[in-house]
């Protein structure tokens, strides 16, 4: 009954819209009314800037690491590492599922990727260190976040399948199931990827400048 009451708090922790209250209180908009209708970071970063998309992914990772935690409220799980690993997972689903549908923003969210995160960390964080270099690296060859993310949950679950060959059944399951869940909710992403048509993050644009200026340069 306690654990149930954890899952419950763990997804009103992810439910916090944290895009859609920036977007209404800052720029008086709803984020979901632009471009993607996304409440997520990429979208926001497409819309309202790298800073605030930096801000959302922050504190929406912050919600998976906190919401993944909550199992210190029960002692047993202090001292059990095996149940611990369990609850943890299904707290921090908890936070992905309000993050996906969160109940303080009429059950219209984001696709969870940065609570995942959030979730990794606080369940393995050598693992989702080595995500987050995948990420950054991916992010910096191409700005493209989704593509970014994709390639990151593809290596989450390689990692613990393969590298840490992680020997909790549910662990390897869900890290499975986190690659296949972020490649199907990026579906229009990845087509748009295909067609040419998905839009870049506005980082790195001084590099990007550079590069312009040597080809013209060269065609000089």
């Amino acid at each position: 009954m306690n654990e149930l009451l954890l899952i419950i708090l763990a997804y009103l922790i992810g439910s916090i819209p944290t895009s859609v209250w920036i977007s209404r209180h800052f720029f008086g908009i709803d984020i979901r009314d632009y471009g993607s209708g996304n409440a997520g970071a990429t979208n926001t970063y497409r819309v309202l800037g790298s800073k605030w998309g930096t801000v959302v992914m922050i504190v929406d990772m912050l919600k998976g690491v906190l919401a993944t935690s909550l199992y210190i409220l029960l002692p047993h799980y202090l001292t059990d590492e095996w149940d611990r690993t369990n609850l943890m997972i299904g707290l921090g689903l908890g936070a992905v599922l309000g993050h996906i549908f969160p109940v303080w923003a009429g059950f219209k969210g984001g696709k969870g990727v940065a609570t995942l995160f959030g979730m990794a960390v606080a369940i393995q964080p050598l693992v989702a260190v080595c995500c987050v270099g995948v990420f950054l690296l991916v992010l910096y060859l191409t700005r493209f976040v989704s593509l970014s993310s994709i390639l990151a949950s593809v290596a989450f679950a390689v990692l613990i399948l393969f590298i840490f060959n992680e020997k909790e059944t549910l662990y390897r399951v869900f890290a499975v199931a986190v690659a296949l869940m972020v490649i199907l909710t990026h579906q229009k992403n990845i087509n748009r990827i295909l067609k040419g048509t998905e839009s870049k993050v506005p980082i790195l644009k001084y590099r990007d400048r550079r590069r312009r200026r040597h080809l013209d340069d060269d065609e000089d």
